[in-house]
């Protein structure tokens, strides 16, 4: 719902402001079009109903996995695609993925939004209504910017929607704001936005493999990266989430391991989470069990905390960018 788009209908028909409001609020709580929002006279339904589409995106295709994971192809008005995942949790998490671009500018090599032709930065709207979506099936809880894009590169409006979520059931400390290091945006979260999570997706402990599988680090050096992720951490007093995604024989050997709790200590302000990777049809493999076992367990001895994600959703191409790339294919 374009929520500025109400704000300009009712100031032009001279209504009330607080309007906007009482829409947001039914909007919060799942209703799906304007006819259950009771508190509203019927004709401002009506006329809302037939001005005003009551979201930003279309639903193009949608997939649900058998462990419960639920992914939405979306358009925008523009006809962009946009991707976002649904995640259930046996625990009573519904956490949602949300993306904060059409495509990626960054080119990660292992990643099937790379692939994919740039767009454009999302609207605060656009990327408020894939949350909306879900929210419409079920209540949620939980949420993460590591969908589709990099989200400091729109921060300005990936902040307006971390204001807007706990309106709809997800609070600040259960939602995290993942980024591959683009460096100005992670120093302006240090003091700007809500109270959120922050994570790194770094996936190589040193600058000569980092770059080559991540362009990014040719720009933002691992060690400045860092420093700006451990002054966060000294300011919001939360530690930093490092992404570590699994792949065969690139970075997951034991010696790496050493390498990246060198890079991670002696002050612990960082839980690493390994990632076992979705094959997208590029030239990575996902490393073995044993691989990503024997990993944990390097960091484990050498006091840095390490957990290894459940995967969720590959029947489905849960990735980020999978099916919009193979929608485009």
């Amino acid at each position: 719902m374009d929520l500025n788009a109400l704000d300009t209908y009712l100031s032009e028909h001279d209504l009330p402001s607080w309007r906007t409001d009482q829409v947001w609020e039914w909007l919060a709580r799942g209703a799906g079009s304007f006819d259950e929002m009771s508190n509203l006279p019927a004709g401002l339904r009506a006329e809302l109903a037939a001005r005003l589409p009551i979201s930003t995106l279309e639903v193009d295709a949608s997939a649900k996995s058998v462990d419960g994971t639920e992914k939405a192809l979306f358009l925008t008005g523009d006809r962009r695609p946009v991707e976002a995942v649904l995640m259930r949790y046996r625990d009573g998490r519904r956490s949602l993925c949300l993306s904060s671009q059409s495509g990626c500018p960054l080119t990660c090599t292992f990643c099937a939004t790379g692939t994919m032709k740039f767009g454009r930065n999302l609207t605060e709207s656009e990327i408020l209504d894939q949350a909306l979506h879900f929210r419409r099936i079920e209540p949620v809880n939980h949420a993460v910017f590591m969908g589709m894009g990099e989200p400091m590169m729109n921060l300005d409006n990936v902040l307006a929607v971390c204001e807007r979520l706990p309106g709809i059931g997800i609070a600040n400390s259960h939602t995290t704001i993942s980024t591959v290091g683009w460096l100005p945006g992670i120093q302006r979260v240090i003091t700007e936005g809500p109270a959120v999570r922050l994570a790194l997706s770094l996936h190589a402990p040193n600058d000569e493999l980092r770059s080559k599988i991540m362009p990014v680090n040719e720009r933002y050096p691992i060690a400045d990266v860092v420093g700006a992720c451990r002054e966060w951490r000294q300011v919001r007093k939360r530690k930093v989430f490092i992404e570590y995604l699994m792949l065969d024989g690139v970075n997951d050997s034991r010696e790496l391991a050493h390498e990246l709790a060198d890079l991670l200590l002696p002050k612990n302000d960082f839980k690493v989470n390994l990632i076992p990777y979705n094959p997208s049809g590029n030239e990575y493999q996902g490393s073995s069990r044993e691989a990503i076992e024997r990993f944990r367990s390097t960091l484990m001895n050498r006091g840095i905390h390490a957990t290894v994600r459940l995967t969720r959703g590959r029947d489905i191409d849960a990735a980020c960018g999978q099916l919009a790339a193979r929608a485009a294919a």
